[in-house]
């Protein structure tokens, strides 16, 4: 096998990977990766405003806001404005927000997060450098992404199967 098979395998198991634990989140919790983090985001603060939580899991308002709308809807998150500001709404876990996370298994990030943080200095470096190289040369550095492992869009309803993600939707308009 040549290198040029070698990487697009590596690549295509991260891919998979990636691919296959969404579909284990989706079908055991009915949630995406980005909304476990956001539930657990809001359990380690006790309750956060829109943009603490946003800038907590890295994702922007826009997305964090539609990610609670979704959460809401299935009662694991209420919102209350503060006291103190009233500019400001709160979210806070429900009690099925909390068994939720409890039955949730552990989101792949925090996998790799924990895999990651054991490697020396250098070979953290080395990784980002090949990563970031491999983006490039796949032309995608300009391709808007958050540090969030999940396929599709961040705040989708439904799975990956049921909804391609914005980008192969783009690149499949343009073919036509």
């Amino acid at each position: 096998m040549d290198r040029i098979e070698e990487v697009l395998i590596a690549l295509r198991r991260v891919i998979r990977a990636t691919d296959l634990h969404s579909k284990y989140l989706a079908k055991t919790t009915g949630l995406t990766a980005p909304q476990i983090l956001l539930l657990q985001a809001i359990r380690d603060k006790g309750q956060g405003t829109i943009g603490e939580l946003a800038q907590d899991v890295n994702l922007s308002q826009a997305t964090v806001t539609t990610i609670l709308d979704r959460l809401e809807k299935r009662e694991l998150v209420y919102r209350v404005r503060s006291q103190a500001d009233k500019r400001k709404v709160h979210a806070c876990l429900t009690e099925e927000g909390m068994e939720m996370l409890k039955q949730a298994p552990i989101p792949l990030q925090d996998h790799l997060t924990r895999h990651f943080n054991d490697l020396q200095d250098w070979e953290q470096t080395m990784i980002i450098s090949s990563l970031q190289r491999v983006a490039c040369m796949m032309d995608a550095q300009h391709i808007d992404a958050s540090p969030v492992l999940d396929v599709g869009t961040l705040d989708r309803q439904s799975t990956p199967i049921d909804k391609p993600d914005a980008y192969s939707e783009e690149k499949a308009e343009k073919r036509n």
